[in-house]
């Protein structure tokens, strides 16, 4: 336990040191929390919170909560979810050292189903976006699929190690169709069946350019 404490110590200091200036690094970091709160044996809430920067840390690219109810079409699986994320970006001007300010308001429904095979743990979630920035109205479309592999236990229990992986393509619904996608691969650590954190790099690959993104993600489903 405690090489893997500090294994993460030093993953810490090692992007701080490489991220010191958003417009000299290629690579930014995003700090994730994930929470799922079990209601009952049907109902859930979802709370999120997504801290992205430009850098390691304090040049913010974005501030992303996102919050909303679901219900389980059947016993903890197949979960029907209407939500709200709130969106404030600061991107910078193409050429210069300044930034602009958007705030986004978004009401998105989405459907999550899991399987699994064997020590293998498929998600599929399909997600629905309504889009409000400033002025402007847009949907789109998001198709996101991930693995999780326990890797010195057979399930995803207290102390067991994992491998992760996803894929997550947007796609609008006008023209220009293809928005982005997302290719992440990482390692994670299980506190309990409840608590776990995980790091990893995700590449993110737009129409016209791509950006590589550090990741540190935390999840929490205990239930109330």
């Amino acid at each position: 336990m405690f090489k893997r404490i500090k294994l993460v110590c030093f993953l810490f200091v090692f992007f701080i040191a490489a991220n010191g200036n958003a417009q000299d690094s290629e690579i930014g970091n995003w700090f994730l929390y994930f929470g799922n709160q079990k209601i009952n044996n049907r109902w859930n809430w979802h709370n999120e919170v997504q801290y992205r920067n430009y850098n390691f840390a304090g040049d913010l690219e974005q501030l992303i909560l996102r919050t909303g109810i679901g219900y389980n079409l059947s016993e903890n699986n197949n979960n029907i979810l209407l939500g709200y994320a709130f969106i404030h970006s600061e991107p910078y001007i193409a050429g210069t050292d300044d930034k602009f300010k958007t705030d986004e308001h978004r009401i998105f429904e989405q459907f999550i189903s899991k399987q699994q095979f064997g020590r293998v743990n498929i998600q599929h979630r399909y997600r629905f976006e309504q889009r409000i920035i400033d002025e402007n109205f847009k949907m789109r479309l998001r198709y996101f699929l991930s693995l999780n592999v326990p890797i010195n236990k057979k399930v995803m229990d207290k102390n067991a190690i994992y491998a992760s992986a996803y894929n997550e393509i947007f796609i609008n619904t006008e023209a220009n169709y293809f928005d982005r996608d997302r290719i992440y691969g990482g390692v994670g650590y299980c506190f309990n069946k409840s608590l776990k954190m995980e790091v990893g790099v995700m590449s993110q690959i737009l129409s016209n350019s791509s950006r590589t993104q550090f990741q540190i993600m935390f999840f929490n489903s205990l239930p109330f």
